[in-house]
């Protein structure tokens, strides 16, 4: 299916009679006949129970978002901000690293110079354009992850997924992509070895400046099992977590596991979902995603070909006369 009829037709199936659009369901809370349902959806999260982690309208978008990307899973939440940091959160605690990019979003470089640091992360700053032994020779023993962007905000600089997975994958670290700039209209991270993308949607996903909004998104591709056994790394994908009844992640889950344990998890505790307002509206910006796409890329060649004919000394007048 191409990607002008997913961004129409992906996530929501209307019944018969039923409303063409996604509804949205204003609701905080589900009815169900009875206790033992409810009790049991507090050991295996698989419907809907409160909509501080999941609610139909925007349930119906992730899923949307998901197929998009190519991936097994996607959880919105309030903003980019936050769907890059529950993507860190998911894998890394007090004592841990990991590896980003120095060209990414200014506001990401805070939130990991800075605060995470409070938190007892570590980020590691690599250079965007490291050769392979460079960032292979940044891993610690603690590492969990490796970060970068697509089309760095606003540097711009482009991210060589395939050299900088290959040293993720080489040493069994899942690679983490902020997709927002190019979005899977122009660019399908998953495709080049990426294993987890994020995404503000408050920006081209989203079209119209009418939400603020992010969104993580799973790709199921990364083997934690494996992982686990050969570095003792994730075992929290892998082993019963404590805080929900002993679920088991990855036994549950399968490919699903760290998307499902970013929902259950991170969710739970820090609620940063988005109403299902903000998910409708979301929706009606991702229906016009590839056009505009388009269009603003033809807008910007015209801009860099209209800019290569005016002299470099002029440019550089008009910018000292501002």
């Amino acid at each position: 299916m191409k990607i002008e009829t997913k961004v129409l037709h992906s996530g929501y199936k209307p019944e018969n009679g039923g409303p063409g659009t996604i509804p949205i369901v204003q609701s905080t809370t589900y009815r169900f006949d009875s206790c033992d349902h409810v009790a049991a959806l507090f050991d295996k999260p698989t419907e809907f129970m409160y909509s501080r982690f999941a609610n139909p309208t925007c349930d119906a978008v992730e899923k949307k978002i998901a197929d998009l990307e190519g991936g097994v899973g996607c959880m919105l939440t309030t903003s980019g901000q936050a769907a890059t940091l529950l993507s860190v959160l998911n894998l890394c605690s007090a004592g841990d690293s990991f590896i980003a990019s120095s060209s990414i979003y200014g506001g990401t470089i805070n939130l990991f110079g800075f605060t995470l640091k409070k938190l007892g992360i570590e980020c590691i700053w690599v250079d965007v354009n490291a050769t392979y032994d460079e960032i292979v020779k940044a891993i610690k023993p603690n590492t969990k992850c490796i970060f970068g962007e697509t089309i760095a905000n606003p540097a711009l600089t482009v991210f060589d997924f395939e050299l900088w997975a290959k040293a993720a994958h080489d040493n069994n670290l899942p690679l983490i992509i902020d997709n927002t700039f190019a979005t899977p209209a122009l660019c399908r991270p998953f495709e080049w070895g990426a294993d987890i993308v994020v995404h503000s949607t408050t920006k081209y996903m989203d079209g119209h400046a009418v939400q603020g909004g992010g969104a993580i998104v799973d790709s199921g591709n990364f083997d934690w099992e494996k992982a686990y056994k050969a570095t003792g790394k994730f075992a929290d994908m892998v082993e019963p977590d404590e805080s929900y009844h002993g679920l088991k992640y990855v036994g549950d889950f399968g490919k699903a596991a760290y998307i499902v344990k970013a929902r259950t998890q991170l969710m739970r505790d820090f609620g940063c979902y988005p109403a299902a307002q903000s998910a409708f509206y979301l929706n009606m910006g991702l229906e016009t995603l590839p056009i505009r796409m388009e269009r603003y890329c033809q807008n910007a060649k015209k801009v860099a070909a209209f800019l290569v004919l005016i002299p470099p000394c002029f440019l550089i007048i008009s910018i000292a006369q501002q």
